[in-house]
């Protein structure tokens, strides 16, 4: 090689050392920054110039022309990477989970400063009061105003997991706006990767560290899988459908149930009806429905997409709840599936811990606990109606009705002078329904023992219906007798005698004593009304306390891959030094190599000059 040519390798060490010292700085600069991952010089060598070919050697004499700076890549391992995101995304499942079950505690465990199970215990003492002088106006209105502040407090407590079932839902909206919003974010960023690795002049790190970022991000959301293609691009499934893919993000619509109010993310392009989707890929904002039909549209290219469809959502969801919730089975991962979950999908009451309904909001921590703690109130006030009842008469009664059909009803012949009834003859509920009459009239012709048939008017008591919210004795639709309100003294608990009803009192104690009551049809263990409320908090800070368990646990799992990852991916200040005085005396090398052949060409030239 002429002392020409030898400059080149000269030069070429310059540039190279140069850029590779570039390369530490930007590494170093970085030391801190969150996401960023560590990068590492390349070097090659560059072309060779062939000086002869002989036949008779064993290769071909060539020269090169010095080194060069073919590439700076990122150190990551894909394997580290894919166990922390599907870690993380189990950890925020659980840690979801968690505060939930917590926050539901403090619900029931404290209410304005005062345990709600003081106001049970104080129903309790009411009537224990209650039976020591029954025909006392003082002890008469003591309960009534017992069972008003009793029903008060609790419609509060209910009112309260209500509320909470309504912040979750917003979160809920969070969240979807939240994912779709990364997904844009991928999409520009495939893009951009693109457009800067496609002429193989330099890698676009920095942007795969924040579209990584944004992975990280994604995954502790929803349970996601990926991969990258040869050009750059990534593409992204959620719960399996694909989210990113090529050009196209398929955002996540949300729709909302007429009723109750709560969003359920859905999948347009899986929805039945729905236009293509390219319509709504990419656009700016949400599809949003309620009941499946279109109520907001979202804007592509600065205009408002017009869809007016009816859409049907059944093999659209995005999340099958219905699934049993399992490591095993990887069902437990993503903070929004945790949210929906706990939310459930309707306001719970006691017909849903009832059989096999229970198995519909077993899952849900907010409907399990509503649906839980509705009963106990649903036990309380029939239980306590329905000793009244048998106090004032109510009995089985078979008769023939109007329509001559042959009934078997619970009721009581119309006396409007009957013992603890009212002027009309309906025997007196403490607990009575907002929508809805406890009694009914009815005409009814009956055979009494002796053979003798007769009609009669009844007061029949309207059974309740687990299909009919107007019918049941919920918290939502029950109220204080008001009638009693005015007039507890009314209830008068002396027999016709004189004597005091003292038979009826009892009852009225074994309603709080008596052993009958279960949390719900998987648990064998029966306890009081007393007891109840206590399980059911337990209940709650048990589970709160193994999800809470879990979730540490899980921490520390994440934690040991995060460091795995960071020993691979994290920048080492020592390890940038060294690299730096390396390349320092690569670079003073080269620049020592030009002075000596810029001195011999010198001499030469001198020389022969």
């Amino acid at each position: 090689m002429s002392l020409w040519g030898s400059l080149y390798v000269g030069t070429s060490g310059l540039q190279t050392s140069q850029n590779a010292l570039n390369t530490v700085a930007h590494n170093l600069t970085n030391t801190d920054t969150d996401g960023y991952t560590r990068q590492q010089v390349e070097q090659s060598d560059k072309v060779y110039i062939t000086v002869s070919k002989t036949a008779s050697a064993i290769s071909y004499q060539q020269t090169g022309l010095g080194v060069t700076y073919s590439n700076v890549k990122q150190i990551r391992d894909y394997f580290l990477d894919k166990t922390y995101r599907r870690e993380s995304g189990r950890s925020m499942f659980y840690q979801t989970s968690a505060e939930t079950l917590t926050e539901v505690e403090d619900l029931l465990g404290e209410m304005n400063g005062e345990a709600f199970q003081t106001q049970l215990s104080d129903l309790w003492t009411s009537i224990q009061e209650l039976s020591k002088d029954p025909c006392s106006s003082v002890t008469q209105a003591t309960l009534v105003q017992e069972a008003a502040e009793f029903l008060t407090r609790a419609t509060a407590v209910y009112d309260g997991l209500s509320s909470y079932q309504d912040n979750l839902n917003m979160q809920v909206k969070q969240k979807v706006e939240q994912i779709n919003e990364h997904g844009l974010q991928i999409l520009a960023l495939n893009d951009t990767i693109r457009n800067i690795e496609s002429g193989k002049i330099e890698s676009a790190n920095d942007y795969r560290d924040q579209r990584n970022k944004i992975l990280d991000e994604l995954a502790e959301l929803v349970d996601i899988t990926y991969n990258e293609d040869m050009w750059g691009n990534v593409s992204v499934q959620i719960e399996g459908e694909d989210f990113v893919k090529g050009s196209t993000c398929y955002q996540i619509g949300l729709d909302i149930d007429s009723t109750t109010g709560f969003y359920t993310p859905f999948w347009p392009q899986n929805a039945d009806t729905l236009p293509g989707s390219d319509d709504f890929s990419n656009g700016k904002g949400m599809l949003i429905t309620t009941d499946g039909v279109l109520t907001t549209t979202i804007e592509k290219n600065g205009a408002p997409l017009n869809l007016s469809k009816t859409f049907s959502l059944d093999n659209a969801l995005v999340f099958d709840l219905n699934k049993t919730i399992s490591s095993d089975l990887g069902t437990d991962i993503g903070g929004l599936k945790a949210i929906l979950l706990a939310r459930g999908d309707h306001r719970a009451n006691y017909t849903d811990a009832i059989g096999e309904k229970y198995d519909n909001v077993s899952q849900s921590v907010l409907m399990n606990v509503q649906a839980e703690f509705d009963q106990l109130i649903h036990n309380v006030i029939t239980s306590v109606n329905d000793v009244l009842a048998e106090a004032a008469g109510l009995s089985e009664v078979t008769g023939v009705n109007a329509d001559g059909e042959t009934v078997t009803v619970r009721a009581i012949e119309v006396k409007p002078d009957g013992y603890l009834c009212d002027d009309k003859g309906i025997p007196y509920q403490l607990f009575t329904k907002i929508a809805g009459d406890g009694y009914s009239k009815q005409t009814l012709t009956v055979t009494d023992e002796n053979g003798v048939t007769s009609t009669k008017d009844y007061w029949v008591y309207n059974e309740e219906d687990v299909d009919e919210l107007y019918s049941q004795y919920s918290l939502a639709n029950t109220q204080i007798n008001q009638e009693l309100m005015q007039s507890p003294a009314n209830l008068g608990f002396r027999l016709a005698d004189g004597s005091e009803d003292l038979a009826t009192m009892e009852k009225l104690k074994r309603v709080f004593t008596s052993e009958d009551y279960t949390l719900n049809p998987n648990v064998l263990k029966r306890v009081n009304l007393l007891d109840y409320y206590d399980d059911l908090v337990s209940q709650v800070a048990n589970s709160a306390y193994v999800y809470d368990t879990i979730y540490n646990s899980q921490q520390n799992t994440v934690e040991a891959a995060l460091s795995a990852r960071d020993q691979v991916t994290a920048v080492s200040s020592d390890e940038e030094l060294s690299n730096m005085i390396k390349f320092q005396n690569a670079y003073n090398a080269s620049s020592r190599f030009i002075n000596v052949v810029n001195e011999m060409l010198e001499h030469l030239l001198n020389s022969l000059g």
